[in-house]
């Protein structure tokens, strides 16, 4: 798909819109510079079809990688802001990975493909992209390949060079309860409606038995993978709040939006309305992935652009 035209459709637009007020408030109150849509155009112009060209090719063989990419980016952004912490491999004891926390450990996946979009991204335009923008670029590349809206990403994030794991260790849990997970989402200035379209994003991809409602109980070994939507299971689509309205969520903490006994004053006429109106779901999900993508990011001269997304460049160059 050309640069040109990939943003014109009447759903871009709205999102383009959302995007500009978001941006517009977010220069307002943060103490960083804002974010731009722009920000590549003069240094990377290629940037969006260099990561765009990689998933598709590795979605070829590994048609989950939407989904794994995007979850990246979620736990990237929920610990210590999105600076690509979580990519970061161990290097002790200056760098003790993220990757090996509960959330993480054996769940977190896509690593190799972020390194073949940075490894692209330094032969098109070396020194230039950092690590944090490539999270963010996979997460709305994955959506819209899937199926799902399209919207231009705030850019100019620059890279970490440490890592959280006792903010790691609290991220949002397949088991926790309503009350905790709002308290996570508020924590990093995300409300109600956040929270539920966030969770939308459990329409794609699987997750391993064992997270589940059912626990593995339908004679499947630990580890086994489950669709996360098993009506759309690769498709970006609202069908998972219809799941849930039918008590057919897969992760405990999916559910509990609808089943809590706080839910009927807050999350549950948010799923209903949702379940029963995508393009409502899709313009909410484009807004609060704007939101998330705006906690505490690295700008101007903090941080640095990372030549190898798995470390920092005064250890791995």
């Amino acid at each position: 798909m050309a640069t040109s035209s990939r943003f014109s459709s009447p759903g871009w637009l709205l999102a383009t819109h959302c995007a500009l007020l978001l941006a517009l408030a977010g220069a307002a109150h943060a103490h960083y510079p804002a974010l731009s849509a722009t920000f590549y155009d003069a240094s990377c112009p290629s940037a969006y079809d260099v990561v765009r060209r990689v998933i598709q090719n590795a979605r070829v063989t590994d048609p989950r990688i939407p989904a794994s990419l995007i979850r990246l980016h979620f736990h990237d952004c929920f610990v210590q802001g999105c600076d690509a912490s979580l990519l970061l491999d161990d290097d002790l004891p200056a760098i003790q990975t993220e990757k090996t926390v509960p959330a993480n450990n054996n769940s977190a996946r896509g690593f190799p493909v972020v390194d073949d979009i940075k490894r692209a991204l330094e032969h098109a335009c070396p020194g230039t992209v950092s690590c944090a923008d490539i999270l963010a670029l996979a997460a709305e590349i994955s959506v819209e390949i899937s199926g799902g809206p399209r919207w231009r990403v705030l850019l100019g994030r620059r890279d970490g060079t440490t890592t959280n794991v006792a903010s790691a260790n609290n991220l949002p849990s397949p088991f926790d309860s309503l009350d905790k997970l709002q308290h996570k989402f508020r924590n990093v200035k995300l409300d109600d409606t956040d929270l539920v379209a966030l969770q939308g994003a459990h329409t794609f991809g699987k997750v391993q038995c064992q997270l589940t409602r059912e626990n593995c109980t339908a004679g499947h070994p630990q580890g086994s993978l489950e669709d996360l939507d098993r009506v759309t299971p690769n498709v970006f689509d609202n069908k998972y709040y219809g799941n849930l309205v039918q008590g057919q969520a897969q992760l405990p903490s999916d559910q509990v939006m609808l089943s809590d006994p706080a839910a009927p004053a807050t999350t549950a006429p948010i799923v209903r309305r949702f379940a029963s109106n995508q393009k409502d779901f899709f313009g909410k999900f484009v807004v609060s992935m704007i939101k998330m993508g705006n906690i505490s990011p690295l700008t101007g001269r903090a941080g640095e652009i990372r030549k190898n997304c798995r470390r920092i460049n005064s250890k791995g160059y």
